[in-house]
C-alpha cells in the first residue's frame, strides 16, 4: 500500500450529500478484481453522457480539478453498498484524501485499508474548505498527516483527529497483508515448531 504522509494540491468541491458507492463507481464496472484501471470510470454516470462524452459542468472535467488529489464532500459520503471498488476507483484516479462531515462506516474502513485518508470535520469547517475548493487552482490545500492538520490557502490551519492505529498504517503503507508480514518471523517459527511437534498435522512444504 502506498504511504500517506502529506498531500498539497487542488481540492475538488462536491457539496452533494449522500454520494453513494454506486455513484462513485457504478455496479457494471465491478467485474474486475484488479485495483487498477477503475479511475476512468470514477463517477461515470455523472461524469459522462450515455455515449461517452464528458459532461462539461462536472467538477472533475474542469481544468483545475482534472488532477485533484483531494475531495471536499457533503455529508454521508460513501453510503450504499460495501463495494471496495469505490476506494479503488478514487485511488486510481489520484484521490488520496476526502474531507467531509461524516462517512459511511464500511466505506470509511475500506478507504483506510487502501491508503486513502478520510477526515471528519464539523459542518462549519467543511463549509470553509468547500469555499476554498471552489476557487480551483487559485487555492490549494495542504494535508499533513503527521501533524494532523490542514493548511488553508490563507495560511489558517485546521486540526483533525484520527485513530492512532489508522495513522500508523497510513504513514507506513501497511494494509492487512503488510501488517501480517511484519509477523513473518514469528509465523515461520510457529510453523517450524508445529511441524516438529505434530508432524501428522502439518503437511510437508
Amino acid at each position: 500500500m502506498q504511504k500517506f504522509t502529506r498531500v498539497d494540491g487542488v481540492a475538488a468541491p462536491m457539496p452533494m450529500i449522500n454520494i453513494d458507492t454506486d455513484r462513485i463507481i457504478p455496479a457494471r464496472f465491478l467485474k474486475t478484481i484488479k485495483r487498477t484501471g477503475l479511475g476512468k470510470n470514477l463517477f461515470n454516470d455523472i461524469r459522462y453522457t450515455p455515449d461517452g462524452r464528458e459532461i462539461a459542468d462536472f467538477v472533475l472535467n474542469k481544468g483545475p480539478y482534472r488532477k485533484a488529489e483531494i475531495i471536499v464532500a457533503g455529508r454521508n459520503f460513501g453510503c450504499g453498498s460495501s463495494r471496495e471498488h469505490a476506494p479503488w476507483a478514487l485511488l486510481d484516479f489520484g484521490i488520496r484524501c476526502v474531507i467531509a462531515e461524516d462517512f459511511a462506516d464500511i466505506f470509511y474502513n475500506n478507504s483506510f485499508k487502501n491508503g486513502i485518508l478520510l477526515i471528519k470535520l464539523p459542518a462549519a469547517v467543511v463549509a470553509k474548505l468547500m469555499d476554498d475548493a471552489e476557487k480551483g487552482s487559485n487555492a490549494r490545500l495542504t494535508v499533513d498527516l503527521e501533524k494532523q492538520e490542514i493548511t488553508r490557502p490563507n495560511g489558517e490551519t485546521v486540526k483533525f483527529d484520527i485513530d492512532p492505529f489508522r495513522k500508523h498504517c497510513l504513514l507506513n503503507g501497511l494494509d492487512d497483508i503488510g501488517l501480517t508480514l511484519q509477523k513473518d518471523a514469528k509465523i515461520k517459527g510457529y510453523e517450524a515448531t508445529a511441524s516438529s511437534q505434530t508432524p501428522w498435522l502439518v503437511p510437508p512444504h
